[in-house]
């Protein structure tokens, strides 16, 4: 854990906790060892914050390079982001993530690649499921609710807002036998969503 993270998250967590009211719902779910993604819904540039926060263990997560300049980038570097090329196969981001899942580390990934307009899980890039098949690593479907009222599209400052976040049951990529490689990944990948989808209606009904 690098410095910045080991003296940012403690103070961060009663700061977040007060200000958006964060109801944590399954976090025993994530593996307590070992490499696994967990993959959310993407409503809003606090999502990937928040993951970073309450996620139990150090999670890993990539941003868009362009951030990684000046002070910006040096919070990025040391809270174990790392960049990628948006818009395009990035082979030494995806390469960077394996090679983390692989050393047993958490990844988190945002398979729509951009953030929803309603809060409702997109079309997704295939990125998240050949990462998941190439480290041979579990995926947490991972709901967010609430983070579109902290930091609105279009807006610049934090709101004080409900937040909950929902961490579903692993999606194990080694059960998908049936078909080409690309057909596996195509199903882990509709899966992968459905699972999401699934999350996000649950936590809405608690």
């Amino acid at each position: 854990m690098t410095l910045f993270a080991s003296i940012a998250r403690p103070l961060a967590w009663p700061l977040f906790m007060a200000a958006f009211r964060v109801r944590l719902i399954g976090r025993e779910n994530i593996p307590k060892s070992g490499g696994a993604i967990l993959a959310g819904n993407h409503v809003s540039y606090m999502d990937p914050v928040l993951l970073w926060e309450f996620a139990p263990r150090p999670t890993h997560f990539m941003a868009k390079s362009e951030l990684f300049r000046g002070f910006p980038g040096w919070v990025l570097n040391n809270a174990y982001a790392f960049p990628v090329v948006r818009g395009s196969a990035d082979r030494t981001a995806i390469a960077t993530a394996t090679k983390l899942l692989e050393d047993g580390e958490l990844v988190g990934i945002f398979p729509e690649g951009t953030r929803s307009s309603d809060g409702s899980p997109g079309e997704a890039h295939g990125g998240v499921s050949f990462i998941a098949m190439r480290a041979g690593v579990p995926v947490i479907p991972v709901a967010f609710i609430g983070t579109d009222k902290v930091l609105p599209r279009g807006q610049k400052f934090i709101h004080p807002a409900r937040v909950t976040i929902k961490f579903g049951a692993p999606i194990d990529p080694a059960t998908f036998t049936e078909g080409s490689r690309k057909e596996r990944m195509e199903a882990l990948t509709a899966t992968i969503m459905k699972r999401i989808a699934e999350e996000l209606e649950a936590a809405r009904r608690l």
